[in-house]
């Protein structure tokens, strides 16, 4: 019966003989796609960053990313476009549903003709299309719809009552659950790694965490970057203000899967996770200046490279302002200490309590020495100048937290003022509100600053923190005078700052003399900047240097100075930034390696 069926169904289609024909006069227009049809693509070029997460997901490689004219490579956008074939495109719309910056739509358009096949290859966009301006079509519905987890694994941290009178690290790490969540959310698109002042492969170590395999992300990090423990903690991280995640939700946690994978290495086995040994087959000796993060990021490479290297610091302790310069609660001693150990396991001497300038010249280095490196840092405070600075009672922040760091007990009041909206205003300020918790049981702390809480320098997660800690915030004050009464501070005296910069972007404040205030306090604390002293350089050495107008010594890409056995790098020729600083030793590393073969000149 079956077979008899088989036999006779094609003949079923002459029952359509004696139907009425249908015709479609005009497809094109008579036949739109639906409203919500996937048609071809069209890409907001502006909005686009070339992420390239379309060409991740797109399982059939009808997608790929290509350099485009008029489109440049800049911070937080590869310059890359999609180019979409197809040949091969199956209409998923998985691509628009995946991009980062919503981007990437697809028309309700589903006709073209065309007699070259070369032409059905495009960059939607960048090659103009009738159907760009189609409003109809595939998106991402929103707000639902979600292929990416907007929001990042909050990190566990010490609440308010708990740290404000403690100096116990405030962040907890993540468990490793944590972190696995976090690394998934990760779509590999690698605009962080090109705005890393040190290139860290932050996609790789990303995915060492979410394959769990931490020692690989362990060696990932240390081709670049020496000093995991402390940049898991401090970096200013604006690796995630460009993450491609950040568009939509919350820039991936970088900093914090870079602190996961640095604490869950044990000090006594980073030998056997890193697989390294210091060669010492050079003769030549390397002399550098400073424990700081450029000091040490350099002492490390050059090691590695065999050379023989000894570090001159001027305080009993290395690590320059990441130990002298940053509360505990943000960057525990120990954990600086085991990146600092690590690199002395090396073969790497260091030689405390030496000023350089004063204990030993930079004359003698050089006798004896075949390159230096100088990292000094920043290490003196700027005053206002206002009437009042003099006062016995007004401290510069950063000596204030070099002191304590050491040990030693700093001036303490009731009442308080700090100037600065910084970060390192915000670090004095919640190290002295914990020690006036601690003495008087209460926080009594105004600190202001020029700019408004929009454009101030500090971290947005210090200033919050600081608020929680009951620190009384004022900014957008400009400080005009220390009001002083029987040689005893009762203030300062502030007008409303209307503007930091003029229309060049210059610093020139702008004031409201009618809008003023008082803040009340016997002590007050300058937090405005920190200045370089190069007294060491002598004057006949001065005069074989090439300075900037705002006094920095110029130097070339691998920071080599016109001494060319003299090289400089970190805050004192780029500004204070531990990861800046870290990549700035490296680089050095590099240079002075190529000079002591011959293979590097100043102009060259």
């Amino acid at each position: 019966m079956n077979k008899l069926k088989d036999i006779l169904s094609p003949f079923t289609a002459w029952n359509n003989v004696i139907k009425d024909p249908v015709t479609v006069k005009d497809p094109v227009n008579d036949r739109p796609g639906s409203a919500r049809y996937r048609g071809f693509h069209q890409n907001d070029i502006e909005k686009c960053i070339g992420c390239g997460a379309c060409e991740s997901i797109c399982e059939t490689g009808a997608i790929k990313m290509v350099p485009v004219e008029g489109v440049e490579t800049k911070e937080g956008d590869s310059g890359l476009r999609p180019e979409v074939d197809y040949g091969r495109c199956c209409w998923c719309a998985l691509c628009v549903d995946i991009c980062s910056t919503g981007s990437l739509t697809m028309s309700n358009e589903y006709i073209w003709v065309d007699e070259d096949p070369e032409a059905f290859t495009f960059v939607p966009g960048i090659d103009k299309k009738p159907w760009d301006d189609n409003e109809k079509g595939w998106k991402r519905p929103e707000p639902d719809y979600e292929l990416n987890i907007k929001e990042r694994v909050k990190m566990p941290e010490r609440s308010a009552e708990e740290r404000e009178n403690s100096f116990v690290e405030i962040v907890k790490g993540y468990s490793r659950e944590q972190a696995i969540a976090e690394a998934d959310r990760c779509i590999d698109c690698g605009l962080c790694q090109a705005t890393c002042p040190a290139h860290m492969d932050i996609p790789d170590y990303i995915r060492s965490v979410r394959e769990d395999n931490l020692e690989e992300g362990f060696q990932i990090m240390y081709k670049t970057n020496p000093l995991p423990e402390v940049c898991g903690r401090i970096c200013t991280h604006k690796c995630e203000d460009v993450c491609a995640m950040g568009h939509r939700g919350e820039p991936i946690a970088i900093r914090w899967l870079k602190r996961y994978i640095a604490d869950s290495v044990s000090e006594e086995n980073y030998q056997q996770a890193l697989q390294q040994e210091n060669p010492q087959n050079k003769e030549k000796k390397v002399a550098i200046v400073g424990s700081g993060p450029t000091g040490l990021s350099a002492a490390y490479y050059l090691a590695l490279m065999g050379y023989k290297v000894k570090i001159f610091e001027s305080q009993p302790r290395a690590g320059g302002m990441m130990r002298y310069g940053i509360p505990e609660y943000r960057l525990p001693y120990d954990a600086l200490d085991m990146d600092i150990d690590y690199i002395l396991s090396l073969g790497v001497d260091i030689q405390y309590n030496t000023r350089v300038g004063k204990d030993i010249t930079l004359e003698e280095l050089h006798e004896n020495y075949d390159s230096v490196l100088v990292g000094t840092g920043l290490h003196e405070g700027r005053s206002t100048r206002i009437p009042g600075t003099d006062h016995k009672h007004v401290y510069q922040a950063i000596e204030l937290l070099r002191e304590f760091s050491k040990g030693n007990e700093i001036p303490l009041s009731r009442k308080m003022v700090v100037i600065g909206g910084g970060n390192v205003a915000m670090d004095i300020t919640r190290t002295l509100a914990r020690l006036q918790n601690q003495k008087y049981g209460e926080v009594n702390i105004t600190t202001t600053s020029l700019e408004t809480e929009d454009i101030m320098p500090a971290d947005q997660e210090e200033i919050d923190e600081a608020r929680e800690e009951k620190v009384n915030l004022k900014p957008g004050w400009g400080p005009q005078k220390i009001v002083i009464e029987n040689d005893q501070i009762k203030g300062l005296h502030v007008q409303r700052c209307l503007s930091v910069f003029d229309e060049n972007g210059r610093f020139n404040p702008k004031f409201d003399e009618n809008d003023t205030d008082f803040f009340e306090g016997d002590m007050v604390v300058e937090a405005i900047g920190q200045g370089m002293d190069i007294s060491y350089i002598s004057r006949n050495m001065r005069d074989g240097l090439d300075f900037t107008q705002r006094g920095r010594i110029v130097v070339n890409n691998y920071f080599q100075s016109k001494l060319e056995w003299l090289f400089m790098g970190g805050d004192i020729i780029q500004g204070p930034d531990v990861i800046h600083g870290i990549a700035n030793g490296h680089k050095a590393a590099r240079g002075i390696d190529k000079y002591l073969r011959g293979e590097l000149k100043y102009g060259g």
